[in-house]
């Protein structure tokens, strides 16, 4: 009976049809995890006129919805190393699509926040799950750029909205963005029937089946087999023991606390861009459309960052990159509070874009290996529920600056604190004890 390491056998194998699968559907996932994050943003102006809301109490409704997300990575993160990462992720995409469509319908703000709370339940627990999913199943030679890439679908899904907030939502109103989120629902049969478990899954389980399966597909010459050793006896005993206890064991409790304070910094910056750039711009002296358009400009420039970002991590290290990619953010958030010059001001959110949500999709890999593959769902779940209570704070942070005789642009200067202490946080990560995968399968398949 030959043993076979699942893992290294994914990690050493070539983008495939079989990744494409996986890819495609992650990127759909998140797209409208990023439409339904930044649909409120592109919504708000109109919204605040139809409900009567001032702006502290429209951050108000934001950070509700964050305090949501936040529970969902603290729920589904863990539930999901327990049940099945393909499970939750359908009850996610069941809970954002349905109660966004809810959120539409709603007759007052007290009604909308509540059914914007149960979705954003399921917003939180599918970001820390799509990026475990996609990293197990990503070679190891392009890991980070594939799934900075695949992530570059939540950016998509802000473009979106944007596009259907410029051109559609002055006719129809600021509702019909909140009409499309019911799309998932509708695929979500599709999803079930075509979506594979996750390796971890199916190895404890010991559903030699589907993993022979699988591992043909990214490696036809294995020729794996049922009756195939899968390493069973080793995943069990690795999957012993509280999953978020695992993230403090082994010497990884410093690197633990880093990563909550880099993610926390970082969705400080990205909620409150997402929430407030097109009130802010539009306070400024920009009309609806057009503080609209800084916010597509925000989504290139997320995209943009995340592709540049991904290229470059796979040659010189996520460290050195992501360390780098915050304090050029701290700079460009100064630039912005104090220039007027319109294109100046694209090409510094282009760049801000790439700095925040650019540098969260770079981070969540990085994480993501870095625990052992057995608890990586409730690492970042973990990790990215904590970093959501930056997200909360940002909407009531940049709607009490509003409130003030500040300039609006002046708001961006908020943003320069988070930068700074998220390249700080990044150098107490101690890599060397790490479980990042390597690329050595000289002893995947033993005779046993």
């Amino acid at each position: 009976m030959r043993k076979i390491n699942a893992s290294d056998v994914m990690a050493g194998s070539k983008f495939s049809r079989f990744h494409l699968l996986v890819f495609l559907w992650c990127v759909y996932a998140i797209a409208f995890d990023g439409f339904d994050i930044a649909m409120y943003g592109v919504g708000l102006p109109l919204m605040m006129e139809d409900f009567g809301l001032t702006s502290v109490e429209a951050g108000a409704v934001g950070s509700y919805t964050l305090v949501g997300m936040m529970v969902g990575a603290f729920v589904f993160g863990p539930l999901a190393d327990l049940i099945g990462r393909k499970k939750v992720l359908a009850i996610c995409m069941f809970l954002f699509s349905v109660f966004t469509l809810f959120a539409g319908l709603a007759s007052n703000a007290t009604v909308f926040t509540i059914m914007r709370f149960i979705a954003a339940l399921g917003m939180g627990g599918l970001m820390p799950n799509v990026i475990s999913l996609m990293t197990e199943y990503s070679p190891k030679k392009n890991r980070a750029l594939i799934v900075a890439t695949m992530y570059c679908g939540y950016s998509v899904g802000g473009i979106l909205a944007s596009l259907i907030g410029m051109y559609i939502m002055e006719d129809f109103g600021w509702r019909v963005l909140y009409w499309l989120g019911i799309i998932p629902l509708f695929t979500l049969p599709l999803f079930l029937k075509t979506f594979p478990e996750s390796l971890s899954y199916y190895i404890l389980r010991k559903q030699g089946d589907k993993l022979a399966a699988i591992l043909n597909q990214v490696d036809p010459k294995g020729n794996y087999k049922e009756t195939d050793d899968y390493e069973y006896a080793s995943a069990k005993e690795s999957a012993k023991g509280s999953p978020v206890i695992k993230l403090f064991a082994d010497n990884r409790a410093v690197s633990t606390f880093a990563f909550w304070i880099v993610v926390f910094s970082c969705l400080l910056m990205v909620y409150g861009l997402n929430t407030w750039l097109p009130k802010i711009m539009q306070e400024s002296g920009y009309g609806l459309t057009s503080s609209l358009s800084f916010s597509l400009v925000l989504g290139v420039g997320q995209i943009g960052g995340s592709l540049i970002g991904g290229y470059l991590v796979d040659r010189i290290g996520h460290r050195k990159v992501l360390v780098s990619m915050y304090l050029l953010g701290a700079v460009c958030f100064v630039a912005l509070s104090m220039t007027s010059n319109l294109l100046m001001l694209y090409v510094l959110i282009a760049i801000g874009g790439a700095c925040t949500v650019g540098t969260q999709n770079l981070a969540n890999p990085y994480i993501s290996e870095f625990y052992p593959k057995e608890v990586r769902s409730t690492g970042v779940g973990v990790t990215v529920g904590v970093g959501r209570i930056g997200a909360i704070l940002a909407p009531l942070i940049i709607g009490l600056l509003l409130a003030t005789s500040l300039e609006p642009q002046s708001a961006f200067m908020a943003f320069a604190i988070p930068s700074i202490l998220g390249s700080i946080a990044l150098l107490f990560v101690q890599e060397k004890y790490g479980s990042f995968d390597q690329l050595d399968i000289s002893h995947n398949r033993k005779v046993g």
